[in-house]
């Protein structure tokens, strides 16, 4: 195990040599919206993250690990509710507990999973929690209708596809 001070050495050291200049660039090079003569360290495509960059797939340019389609339409449709925990890479959108004005004695809790990066409809999953109060005022579990994840996912497939949809026409 190094000490900190050797750690701190190691450290200062790559960061300096990550800023000297190799004759190896070609000084006429650059990335898109780039000066010429002006380097980047992420190299010619830029930084991508979520993996390879999935240019020409027809799924939207994006550094998100999941559909992108997918992801906004998820995030469109559960706008009303709390957002507790939204992961662009996992394709995980946690909501909170949300109380529909109507019925404040119950209230429902959404996990979406985007689990492919193609614009599918098994590359969808919504899990619905439902609570209900009881007399002494706490909440106990209750189940949720089936029919309730599978309409908030078709919802969502709805959205995506319009997402997509308006995203061609735009492009053409």
């Amino acid at each position: 195990m190094l000490r900190p001070s050797a750690r701190l050495t190691i450290l200062a050291a790559l960061a300096l040599a990550a800023c000297g200049t190799s004759s190896n660039v070609d000084p006429d090079f650059r990335t898109p919206g780039q000066k010429l003569g002006q380097q980047s360290i992420f190299g010619g495509d830029g930084l991508t993250l979520g993996g390879p960059s999935r240019r020409g797939s027809g799924e939207g340019e994006n550094g998100l690990g999941v559909n992108s389609f997918l992801w906004r339409a998820s995030l469109d449709t559960v706008a009303f509710m709390p957002i507790a925990s939204a992961d662009p890479f996992g394709g995980v959108i946690l909501t909170d507990w949300y109380s529909p004005p109507e019925n404040p004695a119950e209230r429902f809790k959404l996990n979406v999973f985007i689990l492919d990066r193609q614009l599918r409809a098994d590359g969808l999953k919504v899990a619905v929690f439902r609570q209900e109060r009881d007399a002494a005022g706490g909440w106990i579990d209750a189940p949720a209708t089936p029919e309730m994840g599978k309409t908030l996912e078709d919802t969502i497939l709805t959205r995506a596809r319009e997402l997509r949809v308006a995203q061609a026409d735009t492009a053409q």
